[in-house]
């Protein structure tokens, strides 16, 4: 199926507004950004498809259910605080090596599989994007402050890849998280510091 220009830029609209949204109720810990964020990336299977992004259209499959997990995991913990935010931590030194490891094995292998088995506009830059963005989005749903600073990696390059997509209010969406993520890791490390002298 492909969606007109008129309709794809309709599309591309409403899910960074949804995106926006749920930026802004992640930053302060609220389970309900999941919900924004389910309705966003659903939008995104579309258009990234549609823009030959294929990494980025099946990572968004993966986010959809994503969501749904860590919507779970976020409403159990919300359960048990009664300003329903939930708490964060940091991970340990070990286990930021292992993570970082692992991102890089699976980008450079789904940026060599793009490359040579499908018509992909950006393989390697479109993976690395995908690698980086399955990572963060485990690691908030285990609530670690690391998320951020991935998200803040991942949202430079997005920016630089939309833009040369022609995918304008996408990367206006993620210039604008670029600058949510930064406010979301600095508010997520005072917390984490509150928690630590608790």
């Amino acid at each position: 199926m492909t969606l007109s220009p008129d309709t794809l830029w309709a599309l591309e609209w409403v899910a960074a507004a949804l995106g926006v949204v749920n930026i802004a109720l992640l930053i302060f810990r609220s389970q309900w950004n999941f919900a924004f964020a389910i309705g966003s990336v659903a939008l995104y299977v579309f258009i990234f498809f549609e823009k030959r992004l294929y990494a980025e259209s099946g990572l968004q499959v993966f986010f959809i259910l994503a969501n749904v997990w860590g919507w779970m995991m976020w409403h159990r913990v919300a359960q048990d605080h009664a300003d329903s935010q939930v708490p964060v931590r940091w991970l340990d030194w070990t286990s930021r090596l292992v993570w970082l490891m692992g991102t890089a094995a699976i980008s450079l292998n789904l940026g060599w599989v793009m490359q040579r088995y499908t018509n992909a506009a950006m393989p390697f830059a479109d993976s690395a994007i995908a690698g980086a963005s399955v990572a963060a989005q485990i690691l908030l749903g285990y609530r670690r402050i690391e998320n951020w600073v991935i998200w803040i990696a991942v949202d430079v390059a997005a920016v630089l890849l939309y833009i040369n997509r022609g995918l304008y209010p996408t990367a206006g969406l993620y210039g604008g998280m670029l600058v949510m993520s930064l406010f979301g890791l600095k508010e997520w490390v005072e917390v984490g510091r509150r928690a630590r002298r608790a």
